[in-house]
């Protein structure tokens, strides 16, 4: 889904942050200064909060089908039959 900034102050400091930086473009320095702000923020969340989280997607995502059979699949994959 795109992003689109229609806040004059914000798309100013993007470009400021784009010429700083000498990133090729706005979308780049925004990018790289979303990343760096969740890699300073990350640590901060609860290890109990971060520990949900994937269980909740593991459980979303479920078992694996005991009866699949990979030796097929990479045949079938491989045209290797």
């Amino acid at each position: 889904m795109p992003l689109f900034i229609r806040d004059t102050e914000v798309t100013s400091m993007a470009e400021e942050l784009a010429r700083l930086t000498r990133a090729d473009s706005k979308t780049t320095a925004v990018r790289e200064a979303l990343r760096h702000e969740l890699e300073r923020v990350r640590p901060a969340v609860p290890l109990r909060d971060r520990l949900a989280r994937l269980h909740a997607k593991a459980a979303r995502i479920g078992l694996p089908n005991p009866a699949f059979d990979m030796k097929a699949y990479s045949d079938e994959m491989w045209d290797d039959t």
